[in-house]
């Protein structure tokens, strides 16, 4: 018979697992419901969506929705971490959960979607250097390393122009390699853990982007169990 705890755990996971998802065509899609983007649930080599979020700048006084994410990654290798250090799912998710996340190298990339019209590559440029800064500082026993955080988007040329449906794909690769891509060309690839466990960080961290998105990644990791 099953326990309360279980139940709820099921239950949850169920919501996520039905959150948002339509099939196009014959692919199964989840789509993130402020802004209408979808996401494949798995990718040809593999990884499973996790979570949908949605990336939000203040700008000009307004909340501007700056892209769409989907955080997907290798479920296999997640689960054998997760079941070597934790024996029985938590009822809920955990800060210890999200945190052998983060400190782990296992294989996570975030797919952006860009939604906003005006954005611009050195846009996204100071926008990704504010935010890896910060979690580079927060983690780094609040010593700052810019130069690092800049690395990541530094070499995209300003002749890229975006528009709406733009991919930009970043991705923690094991041996902690952060790659990252502008509709699907290489502009850097970085060795660092400090930076592949900031990057991870602004997701799922104690300040995540979207909280939300957070949740349901961390409910995602319960169903693993």
């Amino acid at each position: 018979m099953a326990t309360s705890s279980e139940n709820t755990i099921a239950k949850a996971t169920q919501e996520v697992t039905n959150d948002e998802k339509e099939t196009n065509g014959t692919e199964e899609v989840a789509v993130e419901p402020k802004t209408g983007v979808s996401f494949p649930v798995k990718l040809d080599d593999g990884k499973q969506l996790n979570c949908v979020g949605l990336r939000k700048k203040s700008m000009f006084g307004l909340g501007i929705k700056v892209y769409s994410y989907g955080m997907y990654a290798d479920n296999e290798k997640l689960k054998d971490l997760l079941k070597s250090k934790i024996k029985k799912a938590p009822e809920k998710p955990t800060k210890e959960l999200y945190q052998m996340v983060i400190d782990s190298d296992v294989e996570i990339m975030v797919r952006l979607v860009i939604v906003y019209s005006s954005l611009t590559i050195s846009m996204v440029r100071k926008n990704f250097g504010e935010g890896l800064g910060a979690s580079t500082k927060k983690l780094n026993g609040g010593k700052k390393n810019d130069e690092l955080a800049n690395k990541v988007m530094g070499q995209a040329s300003d002749d890229i122009k975006l528009t709406p449906g733009s991919l930009i794909e970043i991705s923690r690769l094991p041996g902690f390699v952060l790659e990252t891509k502008v509709m699907g060309e290489v502009i850097s690839k970085v060795e660092s853990e400090l930076l592949c466990r900031a990057y991870i960080n602004m997701y799922i961290g104690d300040d995540p982007l979207d909280k939300d998105a957070k949740d349901k990644f961390g409910i995602s990791l319960i169903s693993l169990f």
